[in-house]
């Protein structure tokens, strides 16, 4: 089984380490897009077209699903996508766990890059699969760029910049970027607040790894041999894993398979 993921920088990761976790024995196949990034800042016509190149040049390594690791392209783009390489290549997309989340009740934040907060996307899912509880949107200034560069002194304040704008009686707290589930356990400790029931953090990766999974009619196997392999591809060629993505256990988790051939 071979399992391609893409997104403009290493906000993949978490779910690339998902896979990892669940299926060893899967080849990965990462599709990043180093010379357009961030995909964040761009047009939705034009981050569409490089979410297409870079689907496409992970598609051309003929992976059996392709997983978009990224919430903004997932908004933007995941039709396109659908269209260009369904059916033959499944395109999973990447929501925010905000359904699982408000089913747990209590007052709920949702961090969120800028773009996105306040958003007729997120404020749609919000009305849909949140409609009962107390919702508190968050942007989260810079932190997805700090976390892309792993620059702990940006991550700190853009993480206490957040917390700060996130009420005291938050129970619960959807990572509706990609990349905030790399730095998932600063979060919890930011927000966290003394005398309160411990937080609980919602991410996107695992919901999405057991979707691929289910998508291609296949179970978790963790206890599989350890032999999947580790294409990354930076703009359509081969390379490396960025040095940033070492900084995270996720990273670290990948750093010790060996290549693709």
């Amino acid at each position: 089984m071979k399992i391609a993921l893409m997104d403009s920088g290493i906000g993949l990761l978490a779910a690339t380490a998902a896979v990892r976790r669940l299926r060893p024995d899967a080849d990965l196949v990462l599709s990043l897009d180093p010379e357009g990034m961030p995909w964040g800042a761009r047009t939705s016509e034009d981050l569409t077209e490089r979410a297409l190149a870079v689907a496409e040049a992970a598609a051309a390594r003929r992976p059996d699903a392709l997983i978009v690791g990224c919430n903004t392209a997932t908004v933007h783009a995941l039709t396109a996508l659908r269209a260009r390489l369904e059916p033959g290549l499944p395109v999973i997309g990447t929501v925010p766990a905000i359904k699982p989340a408000a089913a747990g009740g209590g007052h709920l934040a949702i961090w969120a890059t800028p773009a996105t907060t306040g958003s007729t996307y997120q404020r749609t899912l919000i009305r849909d699969f949140a409609g009962g509880v107390p919702v508190t949107e968050v942007p989260c200034w810079g932190l997805a760029e700090a976390v892309e560069r792993a620059d702990e002194a940006a991550i700190d304040a853009a993480v206490s910049a957040a917390a700060a704008l996130t009420p005291d009686e938050v129970t619960t707290v959807v990572l509706g970027c990609t990349h905030y589930e790399l730095v998932a356990e600063r979060i919890r400790a930011a927000v966290q607040r003394p005398g309160r029931p411990p937080l609980v953090l919602h991410g996107s990766a695992g919901a999405v790894v057991a979707q691929a999974l289910r998508r291609l009619g296949e179970q978790p196997a963790p206890g599989a041999t350890p032999h999947g392999t580790l294409t990354v591809l930076l703009s359509g060629r081969e390379g490396t894993l960025p040095a940033p993505a070492l900084a995270y256990d996720e990273g670290r988790l990948l750093r010790a398979v060996t290549p693709a051939g």
